[in-house]
């Protein structure tokens, strides 16, 4: 580990390289899922979707020692408009990633029902109340958002648990950026995303963000005000969140 630092209550960790980042930060998770499966009946996870947590989701689907069959899996945003097989779809990606690797207890998608977008937010929201979050794993995107929240309609006192939003331009850039379009314009403009307090509610965070593209968005969860002019900054007051960086992704660190 190259650094740990605490940023208000946010714990800080740097590796060498992004391969490194995932496989510790999977050995932690791994670590307190076990431990709460000790206490615990059940836990609900949601999960996030996107190249960022590739390594972190691999070392965690080979982990020894994980009793999957009593963990509920979710996921915590959706594209709006795809078709159901659509690569590029979190649910489809999270499927190929950890879904169909290890055997959950259940596994609850955003966009396997044949419903409009109000009515799959309404019933993940009563998801949600019947099996409370107890693990978030999940990255921080290039202008700063969680989830979907992107700037322009994250609200962290937000009433609604789930909501369709519309996408920002930096948002949908990042999706070519990480290669998953090849344009912005097949990038859908709406999605569904869980909200800042649902994120929050979780008792413990894991935030995987490596990358030199993520850099100045690590910078400013960790330097900016907290205020949803970048939605991450409001991981520096859960008082049980790690955000895990690779050297590029911490650059401006100092």
């Amino acid at each position: 580990m190259l650094l740990e630092k605490d940023f208000g209550r946010l714990i800080v960790k740097v590796y060498e390289n992004r391969q490194t980042m995932g496989k510790e930060a999977a050995k932690e998770a791994s670590d307190y899922i076990i431990g709460q499966l000790k206490i615990k009946e059940y836990l609900n996870i949601v999960f996030a979707a996107a190249p960022s947590q590739n390594e972190f989701l691999a070392a965690l689907a080979a982990s020894d020692g994980i009793d999957w069959t009593r963990i509920n899996a979710f996921h915590m945003d959706e594209y709006i408009g795809l078709p159901d097989d659509a690569p590029q779809g979190f649910g489809n990606f999270l499927k190929s990633a950890i879904f169909s690797k290890v055997p959950f207890r259940s596994v609850n998608y955003l966009n396997k029902v044949d419903l409009p977008p109000t009515e799959i937010c309404e019933k993940y929201t009563q998801l949600l109340l019947k099996y409370p979050i107890d693990i978030v794993m999940m990255g921080i995107g290039e202008n700063g958002h969680i989830a979907f929240n992107d700037p322009h309609v994250a609200l962290f006192n937000d009433l609604k648990m789930v909501k369709v939003v519309e996408l920002d331009e930096t948002c949908r850039n990042q999706q070519v950026n990480d290669g998953c379009f090849a344009s912005m314009s097949l990038v859908p403009i709406h999605a569904i995303t869980l909200t800042v307090p649902t994120l929050m509610s979780a008792n413990r965070l894991f935030c995987i963000v490596p990358g030199k593209l993520k850099a100045n968005a690590v910078k400013n969860t960790l330097a900016d005000s907290i205020s949803e002019k970048c939605p991450a900054t409001i991981l520096r007051t859960h008082p049980s969140a790690t955000l895990y960086c690779d050297k590029d992704s911490a650059a401006f660190l100092g």
